[in-house]
C-alpha cells in the first residue's frame, strides 16, 4: 500500500502539496463534505479547495442541523452567511441586496456542499439551518474540466472549480480581495492528468478490452 499524504489524502508519490498556494480572499469558506467524499473519493477537490483557500474549513457530516461548529458561524455576527447552491432566487456576485450586506462590514462566508448532486440535495433536505440560508450562484455558465468523468450534466463543476470560478466573480464583483487563485485551477490539472495518465497505463497493461466508464459522481453534480 502507498504511503499517505495526510494533508492532501493523496499517496506520497503523486502528492499535490508543492503545487498548492493559499491565497487570502477575504471570504470565509465552509465545506460541508458528505461522508462519501471524505473517505471513499480518490479525486478528493474539496479537500484541494480548502488547502487552497486561507482559513477555509472541512465539516464532514450528513444532516448539519445540530452541528455545533456550523451553527457557531452561521450565528456569529462578523459573517454573512450563504450557500452556494442554485436557485431563481440566488444572488450573484453583482446583486445590489449581497453588496449591502456585505458592505455593512460583515465579511462573506460561503457554505459550500461537497457530494454528488443526488447526496447534495439530500444533505440541504435534511439540514434545517441550510435550508433557512441565502442562496448564491455563478452569474456565468462553466463547463468542467473534469474530463475522466462523465458528466450527469453541463453545469457541474467540481468542488475546486466551483470555488475558484466563484472567487473570480467575487473578486470581479469587489467583494473577495485581488488575490492570485490560479494554483487552484493549476493543481486540479495536475490531479485530471495524473488520474488520466494512470488510466492509460493501466489500459496499457491489461490490452485493449472494454473500458470501464467512471461512475456519475462528480463533486458537485
Amino acid at each position: 500500500m502507498s504511503e499517505m499524504c495526510y494533508r492532501c489524502f493523496r499517496p506520497k508519490s503523486n502528492c499535490l502539496c508543492p503545487y498548492i498556494h493559499e491565497a487570502d480572499t477575504g471570504v470565509k469558506f465552509v465545506i460541508l463534505m458528505h461522508p462519501k467524499e471524505a473517505f471513499h473519493q480518490r479525486t478528493g477537490t474539496g479537500r484541494l479547495a480548502q488547502l487552497a483557500l486561507q482559513e477555509s474549513e472541512i465539516i464532514i457530516g450528513i444532516d448539519f442541523s445540530g452541528n455545533e461548529r456550523l451553527n457557531k458561524l452561521l450565528g456569529d455576527p462578523q459573517y454573512y452567511p450563504v450557500m452556494l447552491y442554485p436557485g431563481v432566487d440566488a444572488y450573484t456576485s453583482d446583486s445590489p441586496l449581497l453588496r449591502q450586506q456585505v458592505g455593512k462590514g460583515r465579511r462573506l462566508l460561503v457554505v459550500v456542499v461537497d457530494a454528488t448532486w443526488f447526496l447534495a440535495a439530500k444533505m440541504v433536505r435534511l439540514s434545517r439551518n441550510l435550508q433557512l440560508l441565502p442562496k448564491l450562484s455563478f452569474n456565468r455558465g462553466y463547463h468542467s474540466e473534469f474530463t475522466f468523468k462523465h458528466e450527469p450534466a453541463e453545469y457541474c463543476l467540481s468542488t475546486i472549480e466551483s470555488c475558484y470560478y466563484l472567487v473570480k466573480e467575487l473578486q470581479e464583483g469587489g467583494i473577495a480581495k485581488p488575490c492570485d487563485v490560479e494554483s487552484m485551477m493549476g493543481v486540479f490539472r495536475r490531479m485530471v492528468k495524473h488520474q488520466l495518465d494512470s488510466e492509460a497505463a493501466r489500459r496499457a497493461i491489461e490490452g485493449d478490452g472494454p473500458q470501464h466508464p467512471w461512475k456519475h459522481d462528480r463533486d458537485n453534480c
